[in-house]
């Protein structure tokens, strides 16, 4: 017997369910405002020098960029990253890496094969085809991963299992493929010949499309990104900001 679908809500979804506001803040580069779970926080170290705080817990002061990577090295090469962190900081004394891009990417990468790793821990991934094709027709797959180097003929044949079980037959949904290869993923989960991943709980997978989407969208593999969310969520996801105002009884912050 199918399973019925539980669609997964993120976490500005499901704040808003509860009447709540989702914390907002302001892109440095652009100006946008957008939930902070879906920006980059830059935090300044105490020898003062700009770093990525991609879990957002480091202490002390910090700014939040909404963009892609090229978009974020066409800005500190224009001087323009320098000039909206130091209005957000109210300070000028401090100093950006030349590799900030690279940084961040490795941030988001490592945020999110960890992610992966606690999911796999907690019992939230199921790997093997036949085992991900049997969960996916029951309708118990709520994310499908892939590692680069899958084959393309595998990944088609779990992605057909998942649109029936998600009674998607025709939509041409298709899993993720991530930029990392069996072995990294295998390292990343502590399992051997990872090459295909199933995530079976709503939640988890909202949990790991919280990193895996920033990620995509920071390095610009977007296209494939968060099957798992609705058309609009994967719009504004792919546009990295949301294009409108704050709510007037909703925090927002250029810097913290």
């Amino acid at each position: 017997m199918r399973t019925p679908r539980n669609d997964q809500l993120s976490q500005t979804d499901r704040a808003g369910k509860r009447g709540q506001h989702a914390p907002e803040r302001r892109c440095v580069v652009t100006g946008d405002v957008a939930p902070a779970g879906r920006l980059v926080r830059l935090a300044l170290g105490p020898d003062g020098a700009i770093a990525p705080d991609v879990l957002g817990k480091a202490p002390g002061r910090g700014a939040w960029i909404g963009v892609d990577r090229d978009a974020l090295e066409a800005a500190q090469a224009k001087g323009k990253l320098k000039g909206g962190l130091a209005r957000a900081l109210q300070d000028s004394a401090f100093t950006i890496p030349d590799d900030l891009g690279a940084r961040i990417e490795a941030q988001l990468a490592r945020a999110t094969l960890d992610r992966l790793g606690l999911e796999a821990r907690g019992g939230m991934l199921i790997l093997g085809s036949e085992r991900i094709e049997d969960a996916a027709r029951r309708g118990q797959v709520r994310l499908l991963l892939h590692a680069q180097d899958a084959g393309e003929d595998g990944r088609k044949k779990l992605a057909q299992a998942w649109r029936v079980g998600e009674d998607h037959e025709g939509s041409g949904r298709e899993g993720t493929v991530l930029p990392v290869d069996r072995y990294t993923l295998s390292m990343a989960l502590g399992r051997e010949n990872a090459v295909h991943l199933g995530v079976t709980d709503a939640r988890a997978a909202d949990r790991v499309l919280a990193h895996l989407s920033r990620w995509q969208f920071f390095t610009g593999w977007f296209r494939d990104a968060a099957n798992r969310v609705s058309d609009q969520d994967s719009r504004t996801a792919g546009n990295g900001m949301a294009s409108r105002e704050p709510d007037t009884d909703s925090p927002v912050s250029d810097a913290y």
